[in-house]
């Protein structure tokens, strides 16, 4: 049997035995040895793109070149080009996706010209990514702190000198737009704007930096500033994220000391521009010649501009409404527009449907970007293109009623300032205690070795992976309300709806025991204590406007002086831009503290030249006193707007 198997399968092998004793066909050559599998000049097959990528160095006036990235729709003529100039990566901006299509390769601010024959530009600003030239963060513009012959608005300026003379495919109408530092170079470019810029949009622009945009809020510096300046402004390109030692930025800081400690143990202080805010902790001269919306104040107006802010912007809450603001009487044809919407810094940009727990009606940034973005860039940018006659000069998003409405100018001539006093006990009302010799106060003790954190711990670095960074002016102020070094005022339940349209300002009455102080205050609406419709919401305490006040500065921003010790000072300033009502059913509440960490360096309480300089020594405790009734009224003036004003009836 075996055998038998054998014979079979001999038989089945012997054809393939024939053709393997065949001759066999002569082995091809090798092909030669080439020194690189790299063509000299290779292109990839673009034909079926609906785009052309043109990049470009533009030289400026002094010789530099600078890298720019054209987007171009296949087939277009006369086309508008919007350009946005930028210091985090011209690159960057446009490798969103590899893609074919136009509108996945571009951000998504530029959605709503996709397919409307627009061309988009993005520029390395001079000394970052592929632009030649000496990067300066935040360059100011020539004058006394630059003395050169070049500065941002020179260079818009011989960039769309060159865009409009070497674009075919342009109309030679030029459109700048951007956002944060971009939008801060759309401000210098209006400083002396070329002719064929037509439009702007600043989105959140940086226009005062120790105003409330960045770096300091009421004369307090923000900490977390530093990540930003490390990663910035250590490498042409991106550079690396701050390193950290401790999980919770809480403990980092902490730990670190004075900001100038900090600086020194992560090695900051080699950075020029944190050596400047060290070197400058008050609003002197050297801030001061930065205003740009002081600058623009002063200037012609000439391009319309149409202004963008968010009611929850972490990082530049000041620039836009406070540039809107100081340019109007300059706008005699009233071509500028204002727009507040519901969103974090950059959120115009993107979806607008929620900001973390906060649910709108709608994606409220798809809206603002089909209905008012696009209108206003088509009618000055298009050829022959109907007046924007549908945008009102003030957009604005009502947060309580989730609410677009259109404004004839802001803040509301309608609204009226009306006090909402602290009472004595922790209330909180529209009418003040009752008349009684002396003052009523309450108290707690601030104490620097454990200062009140500005979100719930653990706080992560700010580019951390996951950072909800964004997220934290919308975060639920509860987690602090019952800390003893924090005092909570509330109203009853309301009954009726209590509409605010403006900027809140505070006029606190308090005294220390220290020299040296902060004050926080909160604006605060409160849900109700169940919300069926989405119970987690149930007492949730919704930061409307909330913002910090170093005590040294209540005379003088430029000029601090100690505190009196006991003793009691008015203390005065404007909260952020609200545009909100509180429902029937919530509780208006006000919380004041002393310090805001680690967003905001601790304020020792003891009075030291420079903050940024205190000794260990120098951080002592203090007995803070609130003063809400009697001698010293302390209250929030509202900017409240009366039940059944027409003007705010009108949506978009």
């Amino acid at each position: 049997m075996l055998q038998r198997w054998r014979r079979l399968a001999l038989v089945a092998l012997a054809p393939t035995a024939l053709v393997l004793g065949a001759a066999a066909p002569a082995a091809k050559a090798a092909p030669p040895f080439q020194p690189t599998d790299m063509p000299a000049n290779f292109e990839g097959r673009t034909d079926s793109f609906d785009y052309v990528r043109r990049e470009v160095m533009i030289p400026m006036r002094d010789g530099v070149k600078l890298h720019t990235i054209l987007i171009i729709p296949k087939g277009a003529s006369r086309a508008p080009i919007l350009l946005d100039r930028t210091p985090y990566g011209a690159g960057e901006h446009t490798s969103r996706e590899q893609s074919p299509h136009m509108a996945a390769v571009i951000p998504s601010t530029y959605d709503v010209v996709i397919g409307a024959n627009y061309i988009v530009a993005f520029q390395d600003v001079r000394g970052k990514y592929g632009s030649e030239g000496e990067y300066v963060n935040e360059r100011p513009l020539r004058g006394p702190l630059n003395p050169t012959a070049v500065d941002h608005a020179t260079d818009a300026y011989d960039t769309i000198d060159w865009l409009v003379k070497h674009t075919p495919e342009s109309n030679g109408k030029v459109g700048m737009i951007g956002t944060s530092y971009d939008g801060m170079l759309v401000l210098m470019a209006l400083s002396d704007p070329h002719p064929a810029l037509k439009a702007a949009v600043p989105i959140n622009p940086v226009a005062d930096t120790w105003m409330n945009d960045d770096d300091f809020h009421g004369g307090a510096f923000r900490l977390i500033g530093y990540d930003y300046y490390y990663s910035q402004d250590t490498a042409r390109g991106s550079g690396e994220d701050l390193w950290r030692g401790a999980y919770d930025d809480y403990d980092t800081f902490l730990r670190a000391g004075s900001a100038s400690d900090f600086m020194r143990a992560y090695g900051v202080d080699k950075l020029g521009f944190p050596q400047k805010l060290a070197a400058h902790p008050s609003y002197d001269a050297y801030w001061q010649a930065q205003s740009l919306d002081r600058i623009l104040a002063d200037k012609p107006h000439k391009v319309p501009t149409l202004y963008v802010a968010s009611l929850w912007d972490q990082e530049d809450m000041h620039g836009a409404v406070a540039t809107y603001l100081s340019t109007r009487k300059q706008d005699s044809a009233h071509e500028d527009g204002l727009v507040l919407g519901p969103w974090k810094h950059g959120g115009a940009n993107g979806d607008g449907s929620k900001l973390g727990a906060i649910v709108f009606d709608g994606d409220t940034g798809a809206r603002f970007r089909r209905e008012v973005l696009k209108p206003f860039l088509d009618a000055h940018l298009k050829d022959d293109a109907p007046p924007a006659a549908a945008i009102s000069p003030v957009t604005a998003y009502e947060t309580g009623t989730n609410t677009w409405r259109r404004y004839d100018a802001w803040p509301l001539p309608a609204a009226r300032p009306t006090p909402l006093y602290l009472q004595h006990g922790g209330g909180l009302g529209f009418a003040p205690m009752e008349a009684r010799a002396g003052s009523l106060s309450d108290s707690y003790v601030s104490d620097p070795t454990k200062p009140v954190p500005y979100r719930l711990r653990p706080i992560r670095p700010t580019y951390s992976r996951g950072s909800t960074w964004g997220e934290w002016l919308v975060d639920d102020q509860r987690n602090f309300s019952d800390r003893t070094d924090v005092l909570t005022f509330t109203t009853d339940v309301l009954t009726a709806p209590v509409q605010i349209a403006g900027m809140p300002e505070v006029n606190l009455w308090a005294s220390t025991s220290g020299t040296d102080s902060d004050w926080v205050v909160k604006l605060i609406d409160v849900y109700p204590d169940e919300v069926p419709a989405n119970p987690t919401m149930g007492g949730y305490q919704l930061g409307v406007a909330m913002d910090i006040f170093r005590g040294r500065y209540r005379q003088s921003f430029e000029r601090p002086a100690p505190i009196p010790a006991n003793t009691p000072e008015l203390y005065r300033w404007a909260l952020p831009t609200a545009n909100h009502v509180f429902l029937p059913g919530h509780r208006i509440m006000v919380q004041v503290q002393s310090s805001w960490f680690p967003l905001y360096d601790r304020n020792p309480q003891t009075y030291v030249d420079s903050i940024f300089l205190a000794k260990p020594g120098d951080y002592q405790k203090a007995t803070q006193h609130i003063f809400d009734g009697g001698a010293h009224e302390s209250f929030i003036s509202l900017p409240i707007v009366p039940a059944g004003t027409t003007e705010v009836a009108a949506k978009p």
